[in-house]
């Protein structure tokens, strides 16, 4: 796996949950950007996930995934991303 750098600004996770109803798949999407607070991922794996950006560049994601009770830091490639909603 290649180096990944995640040292963006330190935030807290969300004091909610996300929404109730996980949003369709689109069939072209475009990367995390930052700017929605709630986003879905579906990497290439299968794996799909309510995740709340804190910090996105090109080598790296982090932010804060829900687990279905609650909020765990999280970090990621983009390049493992298949679509977001």
């Amino acid at each position: 796996m290649p180096y990944m750098r995640f040292n963006g600004p330190k935030r807290q996770p969300p004091q909610s949950p996300p929404p109730n109803v996980i949003p369709m798949k689109p069939t072209a999407s475009y990367n995390v950007d930052g700017t929605k607070p709630f986003t879905y991922v579906w990497l290439r794996s299968g794996e799909s996930f309510w995740f709340y950006p804190t910090y996105v560049d090109a080598f790296g994601i982090t932010g804060f995934k829900w687990n279905g009770a609650d909020w765990d830091f999280h970090g990621f490639d983009p390049r493992t991303i298949d679509a977001v909603a």
